[in-house]
């Protein structure tokens, strides 16, 4: 199949089940909302490595937020109720709650699964903290040097699907780095999908398992142009560079309305082709089969 000059390869992105938590985070203005995310989301790509896969959603106007202060929604993924409750904590006390002026809301208070948040950091307020109902919401306010840090009690934990792939296949790296730049760009806004990785875009991606029997995975020399004729290639022919984009979401269709978006995004001149990465669909419980996506 072609989408303009872009060839979109017969194959499919293979996904997996993962919990996710959503995250309210506040603060008195663009600047110190900026700070608060960016340190909240770091080292937290792959969750190969990373205790959780985590971005921000998107940005808030004050008048979507618990507190009327700017704001944004943040997805954080883990494989487990009990990982995210070990890791989103230790995120927000460490990250998050040290950056001046922020509070942090649960933004799914319906869910019938919660993990302590409030109720853990509280503690830090050696016995001064104090409990504030918000609505018929506890809340924790725990005393800090600027004031009080505001912080929900619990957060609720849903299911989602994590994973969702494109690898784009470019002549050289500068055309291919700017079609994974407008991919970035169009679901950047897009609510209930996050794109992990730094500034969207992976430049490293793996595959399962390694020559060294400690890794669990290594890198993809599939599609690694200086390893031509010493690893089997899927790079089509006259491509110079890949990259990739992969997509978490609160569910499979917003995942495959992601993917549509982004294929749309990427295809172009000098985009030879768009693949996707998968394991034979014998892992992920998930398959997004591109050309499925298009016709769709």
């Amino acid at each position: 199949m072609q989408l303009g000059p872009t060839l979109i390869v017969d194959t499919f992105a293979e996904a997996f089940r993962m919990r996710y938590v959503r995250l309210i985070v506040t603060a008195v203005d663009e600047y110190w909302l900026d700070a608060a995310l960016r340190e909240t989301t770091g080292f937290a790509s792959s969750i190969i490595g990373c205790d959780v896969e985590i971005g921000v959603e998107r940005m808030l106007n004050s008048n979507e937020t618990p507190d009327g202060r700017p704001g944004a929604t943040v997805l954080a993924f883990g494989f487990s109720v009990e990982a995210l409750a070990k890791a989103i904590p230790n995120r927000i006390g460490q990250c998050t709650m040290t950056c001046p002026t922020t509070a942090v809301f649960n933004g799914l208070p319906d869910a019938a699964e919660t993990i302590p948040l409030g109720n853990y950091l509280r503690y830090f307020g050696d016995g001064f903290e104090e409990s504030r109902l918000i609505g018929d919401r506890p809340h924790w306010q725990i005393p800090v040097m600027d004031g009080e840090f505001l912080v929900d009690e619990t957060l609720g934990i849903a299911q989602g699907v994590a994973g969702g792939n494109l690898i784009l296949q470019g002549e050289n790296s500068h055309v291919t780095l700017q079609a994974a730049r407008r991919v970035a760009e169009v679901l950047a806004p897009i609510e209930n999908v996050i794109t992990p990785f730094p500034g969207g875009v992976v430049r490293c991606g793996s595959k399962v398992g390694s020559t060294y029997k400690n890794l669990v995975a290594s890198t993809n020399d599939a599609y690694c142009p200086t390893l031509r004729g010493r690893a089997e290639s899927k790079l089509v022919e006259g491509a110079a560079c890949a990259y990739e984009i992969v997509i978490d979401g609160t569910n499979e269709q917003a995942v495959g309305k992601a993917m549509k978006l982004a294929l749309e995004a990427a295809a172009g001149d000098d985009i030879l082709a768009i693949s996707a990465g998968n394991y034979d669909g014998k892992l992920g419980k998930f398959h997004f089969h591109l050309h499925e996506l298009l016709e769709a």
